[in-house]
Order: structure tokens, then sequence, then C-alpha cells
């Protein structure tokens, strides 16, 4: 009875042992959950990550993987390519709960890339509402500033509304007609009757409170629409093509305008949280050494070294030497490692903004995914001639292509963007000069519309 006794309590310490491993691998198991993500050259990768990631927690783990400039830019996106919608995944949201809406036989995916124009109404409010759609209820009619357009939609207690005309799809049929509709804080309205906003013609469409959403990724050819500017209201816990509120708009200006409008009104101050958080990190940062902190603007070109004070004049010296030393015949080094002679017509091929032989829709549809913000740009070979080269850029969200022409002069090869006017050995060297001077472009170059491989 004694060995029974002792051999039950060991079979008991066992079990209890067991059953303890198997509740801490569960435990495990339920906390991490494996997700993939695709870039834009369709390449992708599977990380484990906990139940609670944010959208921009994931996009701070992949640029630091990929080793890319963190410029607040890079973007999550849920792509679901049965109804051929997409959506930017807000950073706040949890990725794992997007994920569980998605049905078991779902194509749908998560996509990794830039946008420039996540929060750039925040930035120029003005140039994203037009005057004529917004309609804020003020006692004077002096014209608002960017600041206070954007206080109205933050502000719970000011009644915004954004109005126009759009190009509805009936319910349960494949014929458009177009409507007026008001956008307001409780949802989205038509009117039954012309404009009138009086309340027994406005019908009320859809709210955003348990809908997200999503702009068409090819509205004519998908959904029948009498444009390509073509968004969407989806359920968040339906994945029915019967149930999405399919609308279109007539330039792309317009259906950014109503997109920022709805994801104002759904998420109000988060948003705007969304936007500071990045800014509010680099001011808590660790102070520069104290080296750092005592260099000094110096001017060497007189007979006496003197410091130079004003700032103005500081930066416009650093950019004139920039430039001097752009002007040097030294070598480059090419990505590989070798070296190139200053005039090697193949440098550009490393460069992250060329894009070979794109056609002209592909490189419109490209900038348009990351974003149409002014210096949005990349550089392709014309398909039309096969000796030059297209500079695409965005431009008051619009997107306009400049050819760029080689030039032989004293039997060199030149490329210029003015019809010979200005010279440059490169495209480089002309990518670099149009970052620093507008010159015949309707503005600089600043962001580079760029492909990531994960």
């Amino acid at each position: 009875k004694r060995v029974f006794s002792q051999v039950y309590v060991k079979i008991k310490v066992v079990f209890i042992l067991c059953c303890a491993f198997c509740i801490s691998v569960l435990h495990v198991y339920c906390v991490l959950q494996v997700i993939k993500v695709f870039s834009e050259d369709h390449t992708s990768r599977a990380v484990e990550v906990p139940n609670d990631i944010t959208a921009r927690d994931i996009c701070q783990l992949f640029v630091l993987k990929n080793h890319c400039v963190d410029d607040h830019s890079w973007t999550l996106f849920e792509q679901l390519s049965h109804l051929g919608i997409e959506r930017t995944i807000e950073d706040h949201e949890l990725v794992i709960d997007v994920q569980s809406n998605w049905g078991m036989d779902s194509s749908s995916r998560l996509c990794f890339r830039k946008n420039y124009a996540k929060y750039e109404f925040f930035k120029r409010p003005l140039d994203f509402f037009p005057e004529h759609m917004v309609c804020v209820s003020r006692e004077t009619n002096d014209t608002m500033t960017h600041f206070q357009l954007i206080q109205t939609f933050l502000d719970s207690n000011t009644c915004p509304e954004i109005c126009g005309y759009l190009h509805a799809r009936e319910q349960g049929k494949k014929s458009w007609k177009k409507l007026y509709f008001v956008l307001r804080r409780s949802g989205l309205y038509f009117s039954s009757k012309g404009t009138s906003k009086e309340p027994r013609h406005l019908q009320f469409l859809a709210e955003f409170s348990d809908s997200d959403i999503y702009t068409l990724q090819s509205a004519r050819k998908s959904y029948g629409a009498p444009t390509d500017y073509g968004f969407c209201i989806k359920p968040t816990k339906s994945d029915s093509p019967q149930d999405l509120k399919v609308l279109c708009a007539d330039e792309e200006r317009l259906r950014i305008c109503w997109v920022t409008a709805m994801r104002l009104f759904k998420y109000g101050m988060q948003l705007y949280q969304n936007f500071l958080e990045p800014h509010q990190k680099q001011k808590v940062s660790p102070m520069r050494s104290i080296s750092e902190n005592s260099l000094v603007a110096m001017d060497f070109s007189g007979q006496k070294s003197r410091v130079i004070e004003n700032p103005s004049e500081a930066l416009t010296v650093a950019v004139e030497e920039g430039l001097s030393w752009r002007r040097k015949s030294c070598p480059r080094l090419v990505s590989h490692g070798t070296v190139a002679s200053r005039q090697s017509p193949a440098i550009h091929r490393a460069q992250p903004w060329f894009h070979s032989s794109i056609s002209r829709d592909e490189a419109h549809r490209l900038i348009v995914q990351q974003g149409l913000v002014d210096g949005v740009f990349l550089l392709r070979e014309s398909q039309s001639n096969p000796r030059t080269f297209v500079l695409s850029m965005c431009h008051r969200q619009r997107v306009k292509h400049f050819q760029i022409l080689p030039v032989e002069s004293e039997g060199e090869l030149f490329f210029s963007l003015d019809d010979g006017q200005t010279h440059f050995t490169d495209l480089l060297q002309l990518v670099e000069f149009y970052q620093l001077n507008r010159g015949v472009l309707p503005c600089k170059l600043k962001h580079q519309c760029s492909r990531v491989t994960l």
C-alpha cells in the first residue's frame, strides 16, 4: 500500500507537470500569430508577431529588416483581391483584428509600401478639401486657414459637411446614377431632389462606425464604373459584394477629398495622434554629443578664415560646395563596388527611382499608389523613343510626364530636360540637380517612388 501511494504521487506530479507544459505551449500559441506580408514586386515574408501588434509596429519591423529609410511614409495596406479593393490600415489598428475579418477561402493579403499622402492633409488641408465642397457653419464668411479647417474636422462640436456629386451603383444592379451627396459625422446621405439638403429629401446610405472605406483598384473593368476614380464603403464583418456601397468620382482629387473626409469622421483625433507620434519620438531622442554641438560653419575662401554666423549664408555655402563637388571629374562608385567613369550611361540603373521600361500607365498607377503629393517622382525608359527617358512626377494631385532627351556636344553625350539649355552628364546628376532646383519643373523632386523587395 505504501509503494502504491508513492507511485500514485509520482504519477500525479508528472501529470501536473505535463498539464502545465501544455498550457504554456497553448498560451504561447495563442499570444503569437504568423502573418504574411507582400511588397509591390509580389515578394513576401512571413513573420511571427504578438496579438497586440499594430500596423505601425509592422511597418517599423520591416523598415529595420530591409534597412529602409524611415521617413514615416511606410504603410500597411489591406488588399481584398476577390473584391478588387484596398485600403490603408491605420497605424493604430491591430493587424490580427484586420485578418480576423477575412474568410477562410479569401484571397485577401497585407501589402507593405510607401504612402506619402497618408497624413499630408494635416499639413495642407486646403489642398485636399476644395472650398466649393466644404460647408462649415461659421458666424463670419472669412477665408479659413489651414489650421481652422482641420480643427473643424477634429472638433466633435463642429458640424462640417462635404457636398458634391458622385456616381452611385444602384443596389443589386449594374447601372450607375449620378446623385448629390452630403457627408456628415452621422454618415453619408444622398438627396432625392437635386441639391436640396432638407431632411425630408436626404436619404441615409451608410455610416462609418462599423464600416471601412476602400478604393477600387479597377473601377471600370470590375464594376463598370463611368470613371476610374471609384471607392466603396464595406461593412467590417461582411465579405459579400452585395453589401458594398460602391461610388465613383469624376476626378482623382475629388475621390481623395471624399475618402480623406470619411477617414477623419471615422477616426477623428486618433488620426491626428498617429500623425504626431513619430515627431514626438524625435523630440525625445538622445541629445547630440558635445563635438556635434560645437560644429560651426567656416569660410576659407579669403586670406583669413571666418565663422559664418548667418544661417541663410551657411546654407547657401553648403549647397554651392555640394554642387561644386558634383562637378568634379572624380570617379563614382556603382552599387556593386566597381568604379565607373563620370559619363557611365548605366549608373542610373542602380538607383531606387529608376524603373526601367515600365509603361506610362504603370508609372501613373505606381505614383498614385504611393501618394499624390507634390514632388513624388520616378524615371523610366521611353517606350516610343528607345534613346530617351521620361520623368514622371506628381504636382497638385496630377501625374505629369517630362521627356529627357540625349544631347551631343563636342563629341560627348549629355541629358537635358529643357531642350539642351541645361546639360547633365548622367541621369543621377539630373535628378540631384532638380532635387535642389525647380528649374523647368512645376516643383522640386522630393519623394522617390521606389519598390522594396521583402
